[in-house]
């Protein structure tokens, strides 16, 4: 079983642009966007590292704390054979969401990505159907974003354009 500092030995070795942070006893990752894909396919090949489940896709939106770039993709992915989990996060510009689809390595990412677009504005590009999963075609905006409408008079009509 790999330890944090096992991990980021083996990981830094092939992606020494990769910084990582540790919290709560969770190891995170911070990939740059252009090597996800290969970041990702690598944790989950490479024998000792083993990252062969992916657990969840999902955003965050640092719009208040005025961070650049505005949000991050967040990978959750675990390792049965080393019982460790690890957390990739991917910085996105509001002005260009394009991100690398990981259906190409996990089955799991379809319904996850799809999610994240919905809920965050994400393109994940080479995903096989990236359309609405939980709210109906008509919804206009993303839910989970900081600048999204929750109250006030009218609210629904600002959120549904119906056709």
């Amino acid at each position: 079983m790999l330890d944090f500092e096992a991990m980021k030995q083996r990981i830094s070795k092939a992606f020494p642009e990769v910084e990582f942070e540790e919290f709560r006893n969770q190891l995170a990752a911070r990939v740059p966007r252009e090597k996800i894909l290969d970041f990702m396919r690598f944790v989950k090949e490479d024998p000792e590292l083993a990252f062969d489940y992916l657990t969840d896709v999902t955003g965050v939106d640092y719009l208040k704390m005025e961070r650049i770039p505005r949000f991050d993709v967040v990978y959750h992915i675990y390792s049965f054979k080393n019982n460790q989990r690890l957390r990739v996060k991917v910085g996105v510009p509001e002005e260009d969401m394009d991100v690398p689809s990981m259906t190409v390595l996990w089955n799991a990412a379809n319904w996850l990505e799809r999610e994240a677009f919905e809920m965050f504005g994400f393109n994940f590009v080479g995903h096989p159907d990236l359309r609405h999963l939980l709210l109906p075609d008509v919804f206009y905006g993303h839910p989970l974003r900081k600048d999204y409408p929750l109250e006030g008079k009218g609210e629904r009509d600002v959120v549904l354009h119906l056709k």
